[in-house]
């Protein structure tokens, strides 16, 4: 990892609210493509996930489904869970903001894809004792549309479809439809 990574790194607990920003938007950035550092600050990411405050367990939580198109030895499987824990983050924009990354992960490989939808396709179907659980079905359909945006998946795509179905009430289908048209 190159000194100007990890001032980015370092950045993310400045004091300045402002400098935090730009250096997570910055990594955010970077970590869209694959790196060669990621399993630098894996494990501290993992730490951060359960150990930090509600920005830090977000900001790992995003960095990590950022990372695991660069996880050949395909870690996020083992640490999936905890990753998937903050999608239920006590603090609902926390939980907001990891739940709209997960979708990422799945670009990394079929077991990667296959372990997000089974998870995305089971909080859609029993999460509505959820509070707020008609905006994490939106958040999870839209991420099936990123998802097959990224990889043209037609099965993305159905499964996204059968759970628009799922939806009883009138006004959400359309509010959930409208993602794909």
């Amino acid at each position: 990892m190159d000194s100007t990574i990890k001032k980015l790194f370092e950045n993310l607990i400045d004091d300045d609210k402002d400098v935090q920003y730009e250096a997570f938007m910055n990594l955010l950035d970077i970590t869209n493509e694959k790196v060669n550092w990621a399993y630098e600050v894996w494990d501290q990411l993992l730490k951060d996930l359960t150990e930090g405050d509600n920005h830090q367990r977000s900001r790992a939580a995003q960095f990590l489904c950022n990372l695991a198109k660069s996880d050949p030895e395909k870690r996020i499987l083992r640490d999936f869970s905890t990753v998937w824990a903050v999608t239920k983050d006590k603090k609902f924009v926390t939980a907001r903001h990891s739940l709209k990354s997960i979708w990422k992960i799945a670009i990394a490989g079929s077991q990667q894809k296959k372990l997000v939808l089974n998870n995305l396709t089971d909080r859609f179907i029993t999460g509505t004792d959820e509070k707020n659980y008609t905006l994490i079905r939106f958040d999870i359909i839209e991420s099936l549309k990123k998802l097959y945006d990224e990889i043209k998946d037609e099965q993305v795509k159905e499964l996204a479809l059968d759970l628009i179905e799922k939806e009883e009430d009138t006004k959400y289908k359309r509010k959930y439809a409208s993602v794909w048209k």
